[in-house]
């Protein structure tokens, strides 16, 4: 890219460029899922003249997805889904190595992630990423003459997912959009494992506590506070869950943990993991339950899960005592230590999910935005999922890169399934 233009942009810093290429090819080597349909797309092209925003965690995975659709033919532009989860030498590298328009810096303020989302959507998408979905709202709200545009998005987050849904019902979501999060070879793979295993990741080097031994509370046991809750007891921990569906308690429960309200773990948590997308899971009340010391970070989509400002109102004073944590001293005297300001710890205090999770998941994104453009016209506004059969072949392209071989149905086994005569 050296001596081509380097195209617009807002970056942290260029330099980072060589050191971001390299980590973005070591992430590559752990996704070939996404390797084998970026070959297609580079021969297909199916995306070819499109204008695409993507409103996403610029992380070394994410630069591999945008090197898949930019194969594709895409006319992609890049931008931050939260202030702090930007890898700045990724940024640089998707710059100045791949000639991409990339918005995204690492510790960003809020005027400038909007000054971003409002840049995304100058460039007039026809296609959408979102994670979170602040893309689709901002356009619906603000960009009425651009809905007309608009072939259909993509949201690979719980929280993005309720959001549209509530649109839907609303009547408000004017196009097709693709649940990416709820396919299975996603929510399945990239919420209980990836989140699981990099939320811990972002927690312990924040800290550099040992969790076992710890009592750690974990708020939400959808798919993401199962893993969690799993890789948290793997770590020794002795573990809480909070829930408000009886289902889902009933389900930790058999599982193995306690449940309990969050009102009576509050008094009794070293660690607090909320994974909800829901707002204030941990409100004022909680925070004055908590004992000396209490660690608390939210590794679901958006830093309302936790009530900061209610914390920081009851706070006699409060500082920054290792990097992305800040401790608030309570008028009882006690310390409460916040983790990423509140946002996403897995991703402002580590790297996110391992490559090899979001193999699958960002296979599900470029598989969607293709099945958009296949089927534009056709598709009705609203939220809708990838086919069965679309989930499966992500499946089975995963095994084969694992070298893993399951068995068939024999033709007898066909027939059987497929009659309701034959019993016993």
């Amino acid at each position: 890219m050296s001596n081509k233009t380097v195209p617009e942009c807002d970056i942290k810093d260029p330099s980072l460029a060589a050191e971001g290429k390299v980590r973005i090819e070591w992430a590559d080597r752990d996704m070939p899922v996404l390797k084998l349909i970026r070959d297609r797309f580079e021969k297909e092209k199916p995306l070819k003249g499109l204008r695409l925003s993507v409103c996403a965690h610029i992380t070394t995975e994410t630069a591999n997805l945008a090197r898949t659709l930019q194969a594709g033919g895409a006319d992609a532009l890049l931008i931050a889904s939260n202030p702090l989860s930007t890898q700045d030498s990724t940024a640089a590298a998707l710059v100045k190595e791949y000639g991409m328009r990339v918005f995204a810096k690492k510790g960003e303020d809020i005027p400038t992630y909007h000054k971003h989302i409002e840049i995304a959507l100058d460039h007039k998408p026809q296609l959408i990423i979102d994670d979170g979905s602040d893309l689709v709202v901002t356009l619906v709200q603000n960009r009425k003459n651009q809905i007309a545009d608009v072939i259909g998005s993509t949201e690979e987050t719980t929280t993005g997912i309720t959001r549209l849904i509530a649109m839907h019902k609303d009547g408000s979501l004017p196009f097709p959009a693709m649940a990416v999060n709820d396919a299975q070879t996603k929510h399945m793979f990239d919420n209980r494992y990836g989140t699981g295993q990099s939320t811990l990741d972002g927690i312990i080097r924040a800290t550099n506590r040992l969790l076992a031994g710890r009592t750690v509370v974990v708020v939400g046991y959808g798919w993401c506070g199962k893993g969690t809750a799993m890789r948290a007891r793997g770590m020794g921990s002795n573990v809480i869950v909070c829930e408000v569906d009886a289902i889902k308690a009933v389900e930790a429960v058999m599982d193995g943990f306690r449940v309990m309200p969050i009102s009576e773990a509050a008094a009794l948590g070293d660690v607090f993991i909320t994974v909800t997308g829901n707002r204030h899971v941990i409100d004022r009340e909680h925070f004055q339950k908590m004992r000396d010391g209490a660690i608390v970070c939210n590794s679901g989509h958006f830093d309302l899960e936790l009530n900061l400002e209610a914390l920081a109102a009851d706070a006699t004073s409060r500082r920054e005592v290792r990097p992305f944590m800040e401790e608030f001293v309570l008028k009882n005297g006690n310390r409460v230590c916040v983790l990423a300001e509140g946002r996403l710890v897995n991703l402002s205090c580590a790297e996110g999910h391992p490559a090899s999770v979001m193999d699958m998941s960002f296979a599900n994104q470029a598989l969607a935005l293709e099945y958009l453009v296949k089927n534009q016209g056709t598709l009705q506004p609203g939220l809708h999922r990838l086919p069965a059969s679309v989930d499966q072949e992500i499946a089975k392209l995963k095994l084969d890169s694992l070298g893993v071989h399951i068995d068939s149905l024999t033709p007898e086994m066909i027939e059987y399934m497929g009659s309701w005569t034959v019993g016993t």
